[in-house]
């Protein structure tokens, strides 16, 4: 039997909101298996899928504003269907709300829900007939506000407040939502910039220079990334701008020997291997087989000869490392909420105790992986999140503890304000002896 894109839509979303499996995991997966599908189809679903999640929170809104059953209440089938529906009614003008409820209702059938044909029949066409009477928050309750407006859980819009004034979250939320070209690093040990540049073109990619960073472009206008013959090849890494830097924040000198304690799937190992200059050595190191098995793909596919991934627990000492690195690269588990644009799913699964949960983490990580360091060498602690406890709290927590370490400079970097994912980085100095 043939599966339609809604259908697959629908799939993909029970995979990530009943699930618990990750956004970009579950839609790189399914854009894997479905691709021969074609490229108008295939961006449906990522639309739709990523729409869906980023606005989830408005989305229930409306919803519950329409429907006698409370969205929390309902089967996830049905939940999901109105949900990833109402998004495109709302947000999706080249779909008509007819094609819309008509869709919505077959699939509904299709899945063993006969009975509520009619429910999601009359929720959806109420819906696309009054949805300009819905009475969304306004500024005079600014938690809600915020919350419905950019789909921010109340207890995250809340914490930010606390610590940012309203334009800067309010800027937050915006920027999360705006839609952003993938941006890439040259691997400048295969090929340079202006290369890239070319080959690229030459395949049909839309190429931006991002020109902070040399070797960081943004690109556009591809079908599929991995079809791309100068990603095959290893020409460039898909990385954040925010991780580009961290690599430049490190200052790595020639013949260098850095450990990177939470590497997987590579990105900044990779890069510092390269700004070596194929001197020194990274060990890129992290946790399971699967993620070793990550970083070791990328390292082949870079063609580096200074750099080895390796499977070590970052919360057990390994004696071999006392002392051993001119850096070290923490960028450490953490609540993610700098990244919800790219990973939309996480600002529903975080709660404030897990929060905590990360801090306490944090502090046994860099309790450990400091001794690594080398009198005189450099400590780069990072995190993709915008959350003081975990950064600029634990910063302070860690120069106090090890008071051989001294703050050289930290920086929050801010969605809106920044052109990069929210990101947060604090380079320390080790002392000589």
């Amino acid at each position: 039997m043939t599966i339609t894109g809604r259908e697959i839509v629908l799939e993909t979303l029970l995979l990530i909101t009943r699930d618990g499996e990750f956004s970009h995991i579950a839609l790189k997966n399914v854009l894997d298996k479905y691709q021969y599908l074609d490229k108008k189809e295939r961006a449906f679903i990522s639309r739709v899928v990523n729409g869906t999640l980023e606005r989830m929170i408005e989305m229930d809104y409306i919803i519950n504003h329409f429907s006698s059953i409370k969205v929390k209440k309902m089967k996830p089938v049905i939940r999901t269907i109105l949900r990833s529906s109402v998004y495109q009614i709302r947000y999706m003008d080249s779909v008509p709300d007819s094609a819309v409820c008509n869709e919505a209702v077959k699939l509904a059938a299709k899945k063993g829900f006969l009975n509520l044909k009619g429910f999601v029949n009359g929720v959806l066409r109420n819906i696309s007939r009054r949805i300009s009477e819905v009475p969304f928050p306004d500024r005079t309750d600014l938690r809600r506000f915020i919350s419905v407006r950019y789909s921010l859980p109340e207890w995250l819009v809340s914490q930010w407040l606390s610590v940012y004034d309203e334009d800067t979250v309010i800027g937050m939320g915006e920027e999360f939502l705006k839609e952003k070209p993938v941006s890439i690093r040259c691997c400048t040990n295969r090929i340079t910039p202006g290369e890239l540049e070319d080959e690229l073109a030459a395949e049909g990619v839309t190429v931006r220079r991002e020109p902070e960073v040399p070797g960081a472009f943004y690109i556009a206008g591809y079908d599929y990334i991995a079809g791309l013959k100068s990603f095959q090849q290893g020409h460039f890494y898909v990385q954040d701008l925010s991780s580009m830097l961290a690599a430049g924040w490190a200052e790595v000198k020639e013949g260098e020997y850095v450990i990177d304690v939470c590497a997987a799937p590579g990105g900044k190992a990779l890069h510092i291997a390269e700004l070596l200059g194929g001197s020194g050595h990274v060990e890129a190191r992290d946790l399971t087989d699967y993620k070793v098995s990550l970083i070791q793909e990328n390292i082949e596919k870079s063609g580096l000869l200074n750099i080895e991934a390796l499977k070590r627990d970052a919360l057990v000492t390994d004696p071999e490392a006392l002392e051993k690195a001119d850096l070290v690269i923490a960028d450490l588990p953490c609540s993610g909420l700098g990244v919800l644009g790219k990973k939309p799913d996480l600002k529903y699964k975080m709660t404030e105790k897990q929060q905590g949960e990360l801090v306490r983490l944090q502090r046994q990580i860099l309790s450990i992986v400091n001794r690594y360091v080398k009198p005189g060498g450099r400590l780069l602690f990072c995190t993709c999140t915008i959350h003081r406890k975990e950064n600029e709290e634990n910063a302070a927590w860690f120069a106090k503890e090890y008071p051989e370490f001294t703050l050289v400079r930290e920086r929050q970097l801010l969605p809106g304000k920044d052109k990069t994912d929210g990101f947060y980085m604090a380079l320390f100095q080790k002392a000589r002896l």
